[in-house]
């Protein structure tokens, strides 16, 4: 399962806010403080145990299913990852610091060893663990997710095969309920590989890529809940408990997605219709804040947003090109308009796949690139862009027009555009923005619609190395940029295979600085995450990694 899931900005399910006091690109601070060396790390998300939950209940929010249901895909997002774990399998999960935590109701034993150099996961499944359809839930569910993702057969359109592809062989053990998973090294991240599981059906090339568009499959889930109704018309949903699970029941009776633009989910709030919205800017944020029996909920974020670079686009394979528009990116300044109004302070993100909070960290964009808008002239000229007589710069007699795709009519995303057309305008660069709608991210990302595009990612885990080829490898879809090369690619693979996580993120951080300098992918902001919640909602809010269980969901007692 895909730890890093792509999301459209105007779909965040997080906010993001900037210093009060402007921070510049190059480091220099203006105003009362500077901005703090490391991002929020505080979980604020009502912490309680499950015994001290209400039975029944519903729980409401905003949001649908989405075109690609199935979270191994490559063209699945952080929705399809949300809408998936209300009805399948939740057998790892991370504390909000990041430590592994197993699911007995799954997993009811788990061997790691080394032999030989090489690592073996012993999974010992649940003797009740069963598929809502009947079957078993096996070793067979854990060859079959293996198969899937590994790459050996291209025609699956797998999000990620890193960590699947180090396995040598799944095979059964003492007995059907006991999978032995080989490796060919040694894979600190192997967790991440199995956190939920395919139903062996669902993992045949035709459903794996397409069973899941628009549909449920309920028959091949697993857990507490399953799908009380689908409706592919409004868009809603409701999740039921299963009568079939055989674990701790879930305490609510529903719960409820109710398919709302972002825009509209506030008010929803408001009028009593939602349990839980995100307080997107600070206009949301003042409206949510003091309504009686709400209370707001902030936290660290493990979201980033990012533009993306298309380096098949004819203008932008020039590699001169794309580094003089990184250099003309004042990013502090999209990080003031994205949160203005807010009073929040973080550093610059400065790298693809870890934190600014996480131990390993260092900023990989600083030490390859400045914001540096008269280099960024230079390097134009010397690329063979001459400033016409409007000061659009000409070569060959062509414009240097370049596209900006803009998804959605949110007010941030238009305020982002804009900025960024005036940023680029100093050095001659007219930005073309295109509108799309919201519903066509998928599209944009995997038939690369765009020059420009500013897309989020969510960490679901705090593993670095598994998904730095999801970013950088050139020859995985997930890297929507195109970027790289066949050596990088090596370069990038080989840090999978540290054993020791301080040794392998280490080795992460040199090698980002290699593939950053390939100028395709700029990392412009992170921010805490906030919510307005119903007083009493349980284990609900700003949780970094911590992904609660369904059946801990729901009101406290």
């Amino acid at each position: 399962m895909r730890s890093r899931l792509a999301l459209p900005v105007a779909l965040i399910a997080a906010v993001s806010v900037a210093a009060t006091a402007c921070q510049s690109s190059s480091g220099k601070t203006t105003g009362a403080k500077a901005a703090p060396k490391a991002a929020s790390a505080a979980a604020d998300y009502n912490p309680q145990p499950y015994d001290n939950i209400k039975d029944g209940g519903t729980y409401t929010t905003a949001g649908t299913f989405d075109d690609q249901g199935n979270p191994f895909n490559v063209n699945a997002t952080l929705t399809a990852s949300r809408v998936w774990a209300w009805y399948n399998a939740d057998a790892i999960t991370y504390s909000p610091t990041g430590e592994v935590q197993y699911n007995p109701d799954y997993y009811s034993d788990v061997k790691v060893t080394v032999e030989g150099g090489h690592q073996k996961v012993v999974l010992t499944i649940n003797p009740k663990a069963v598929f809502n359809d009947g079957t078993p839930i096996d070793w067979t569910a854990i060859e079959a997710t293996w198969k899937a993702n590994n790459g050996s057969d291209k025609a699956f359109a797998a999000a990620t095969t890193v960590g699947y592809d180090q396995i040598t062989s799944v095979e059964r053990g003492a007995d059907a309920k006991q999978a032995v998973i080989t490796f060919k090294g040694v894979d600190a991240s192997w967790s991440s590989l199995f956190t939920t599981f395919l139903h062996p059906k669902a993992a045949t090339v035709d459903n794996f890529n397409q069973a899941y568009v628009k549909k449920a499959h309920p028959e091949w889930g697993a857990g507490p809940y399953t799908v009380g109704t689908w409706d592919t018309h409004s868009g809603n949903i409701t999740f039921v408990r299963n009568p079939k699970w055989w674990g701790r029941k879930g305490k609510l009776d529903k719960r409820v997605y109710v398919n709302l633009e972002s825009s509209a989910a506030v008010n929803a709030f408001k009028n009593g219709q939602l349990d839980y919205t995100s307080a997107v800017d600070a206009e949301s944020l003042k409206q949510l804040k003091g309504l009686k029996g709400t209370e707001i909920r902030s936290g660290g974020s493990p979201f980033e947003y990012s533009l993306n670079f298309n380096t098949k686009s004819p203008v932008l394979s020039d590699k001169g090109v794309r580094k003089a528009i990184q250099e003309s990116v004042d990013r502090a300044q999209i990080a003031k308009i994205q949160f203005q109004g807010l009073d929040y302070q973080e550093p610059l993100p400065g790298s693809a796949v870890l934190h600014s909070f996480q131990k390993g960290y260092e900023d990989n964009v600083s030490a390859v690139l400045e914001y540096a808008p008269d280099d960024a002239k230079n390097t134009l000229d010397a690329a063979g862009w001459k400033p016409g007589q409007d000061g659009i710069r000409v070569k060959d007699g062509k414009k240097l027009d370049v596209g900006y795709t803009l998804l959605g009519d949110d007010a941030l995303g238009k305020a982002t555009a804009g900025a960024l057309a005036a940023m680029l305008k100093q050095i001659g660069v007219h930005l073309v923005i295109t509108k799309a709608d919201d519903a066509d991210f998928s599209k944009v990302l995997s038939e690369r619609r765009f020059d420009l595009f500013l897309s989020g990612n969510r960490s679901m885990d705090p593993f670095a190395a598994r998904y730095l080829c999801d970013f950088y490898c050139s020859d995985r879809d997930a890297n929507i940029t195109g970027s790289g090369t066949p050596a990088l690619n090596k370069e990038i693979l080989a840090t999978t295979e540290i054993a020791d996580l301080a040794e392998q993120n280490a080795a992460v951080n040199k090698v980002e600085q290699k593939a950053l300098q390939e100028y395709a992918f700029l990392p412009l902001y992170s921010g805490p995450s906030t919510y307005g919640v119903k007083k009493g909602l349980a284990n609900v809010g700003a949780t970094i990694f911590y992904s609660p269980l369904p059946e801990t969901v729901g009101w406290q007692k």
